[in-house]
């Protein structure tokens, strides 16, 4: 199991940012969370297999409609840093 952390920068919060990436990694099989912070971009923390996070990279390139990613930085983490389960907060 692979663990990532993703920042993601750009117009993602008050567009259905989280409940997006919520639906991508239930559907992916994915554990982790997403999280807006302060500064407007959103953390999304995941873990699980390499290609399913691969995925997970390319959705949250996009986004729902009404998002406009500019930017994405990924950090490899040690699979402990991974809570259960896929929450949104």
């Amino acid at each position: 199991m692979t663990c990532q952390r993703m920042l993601v920068g750009g117009r993602v919060q008050g567009v259905g940012f989280r409940h997006f990436v919520f639906e991508q990694a239930r559907r992916l099989g994915l554990r982790g969370h997403a999280l807006n912070l302060a500064d407007g971009s959103v953390e999304v923390l995941a873990c699980g297999e390499p290609d399913a996070l691969a995925e997970l990279r390319r959705a949250l390139r996009s986004g729902p409609p009404r998002a406009r990613v500019q930017a994405l930085q990924v950090q490899d983490l040690q699979q402990a840093d991974c809570p259960p389960g896929f929450r949104v907060g």
